[in-house]
C-alpha cells in the first residue's frame, strides 16, 4: 500500500548510497554493479528512523554479532507495531511501496538486501501470474535459513570476489526469487509445463547470442529473456536439450574458440583470453587444461609438431 503522505521519504535503491540520509553512518559494505539487487551491511549507533518506503522489495537481516547484545527494538509496518527481538538469523520482509519506520535502543549490527520489482516480474513469468505479484510484509522475528545461506554467500563475495562472481550472483538471486514467490507471495501459482527443452528457434537464438558476445560477461537472466521464459525453467530446458548448464556450456563455447584463435592467429594467450571471455591468461590455461588435459602453450606445441 503506497502512502500518499508527503512526509514519508522515498528510497531509491537503483541510486548509489540509497540509505545514506536515512540512518546515522553509511554502509560500512555495499554492492555494486548487480543487476536488480542491491547490497549493505552496516554497524550504527542507537537510531531511529524517520518513516520511509523503498522502491524495491527489502530484506532485513541481523547477523551473528561479535559481542552479545541486547537487539529488540520496534518497527511500524504500514503504520502497524510490533517489538521484534531480532536474534541471529532474524529477517524482515518489507515490500516495495509499504511504509515503515524503526528503532535499535543500542549497537545494530544488520544487512539489507533490496531486491527489485522487475526481477521478481521476470522470474515469475511461468510461475506465476506476473501481474499479480504482492509480497507479504514479515516482521524481524522468524528465521529463514535459506535467505539467511544467501546473505552469508553474498556477503563473502563482495569481500573476496572470486572468479565467475556474477554467474554466481545471478544464480543467487534466481534461487532467492524463486523462495520469496513460494513462500512470501499471495499470488496464486500458475504452473508451466515443458517436456521436450527449448525450441529449435529458441535454443538457436540463445547460442548465436552466446556465440557472439563470449568475450563479454554473459548473464543468466539474459539468455532466460531470449527464450522468453524465467530463469528457473531456462536452466532446467537448456541443460535437458544441450546436455550442458548454460555456464558449462559457455566454458566449452570459450574453449572452443580459443583452440581456433591459437591455430589461426597470431595473438598472444593473454590477448586470446580476453577475445573469448576470461579474466586473464591464467584464468584460460587452468579452463583448458580442466577441460583438454593440457595447457595452451602445450596445445600449441603439439599442433606444431
Amino acid at each position: 500500500m503506497r502512502t500518499s503522505n508527503p512526509e514519508v521519504k522515498l528510497i531509491d535503491f537503483s541510486q548509489e548510497k540509497a540509505t545514506d540520509f536515512l540512518l546515522p553512518q553509511p554502509a560500512v559494505l555495499t554492492s555494486s554493479g548487480w543487476d536488480n539487487i542491491y547490497f549493505e551491511h552496516h554497524q550504527q549507533p542507537q537510531f531511529d528512523t524517520p518513516e520511509h518506503q523503498g522502491t524495491w522489495h527489502v530484506i532485513a537481516h541481523c547477523p551473528a554479532f561479535e559481542v552479545s547484545a541486547e537487539r529488540s527494538g520496534e518497527r511500524w509496518l504500514d503504520g502497524k507495531l510490533k517489538t521484534e527481538a531480532r536474534n541471529q538469523g532474524d529477517i524482515a520482509v518489507i515490500p516495495a511501496g509499504i511504509s515503515q519506520r524503526c528503532n535499535w535502543k543500542t549497537l545494530a549490527q544488520f544487512t539489507i538486501l533490496a531486491i527489485a520489482p522487475a526481477l521478481l516480474e521476470q522470474v515469475a513469468q511461468d510461475l506465476v501470474n506476473p501481474d499479480r505479484i504482492e509480497l507479504i510484509p514479515h516482521y524481524m522475528t522468524e528465521q529463514d535459513i535459506l535467505i539467511q545461506g544467501i546473505f552469508g554467500v553474498l556477503r563473502q563475495e563482495l569481500e573476496f570476489g572470486k572468479i565467475g562472481g556474477y554467474l554466481l550472483v545471478d544464480s543467487l538471486k534466481t534461487a532467492l526469487a524463486i523462495h520469496l514467490l513460494r513462500n512470501y507471495c499471495t499470488a496464486p501459482p500458475q504452473l508451466s509445463s515443458y517436456a521436450d527443452g527449448l525450441s529449435k528457434s529458441k535454443l538457436q537464438q540463445v547460442t548465436e547470442y552466446i556465440n557472439e558476445h563470449l568475450h563479454e560477461d554473459i548473464k543468466l537472466i539474459e539468455l532466460a529473456a531470449i527464450a522468453q521464459i524465467s530463469p528457473y525453467h531456462f536452466l532446467r530446458l537448456f541443460k535437458q536439450s544441450r546436455g550442458l548448464t548454460p555456464h558449462q556450456y559457455i566454458l566449452q563455447r570459450r574453449i572452443q574458440k580459443a583452440k581456433y584463435l591459437l591455430q589461426k592467429s597470431e595473438l598472444t594467450i593473454a590477448d586470446i583470453a580476453f577475445r573469448v571471455g576470461f579474466c586473464d591468461q591464467s584464468h584460460l590455461t587452468r579452463c583448458f587444461k580442466r577441460l583438454l588435459g593440457m595447457t595452451p602453450k602445450q596445445f600449441l606445441q603439439s599442433r606444431s609438431q
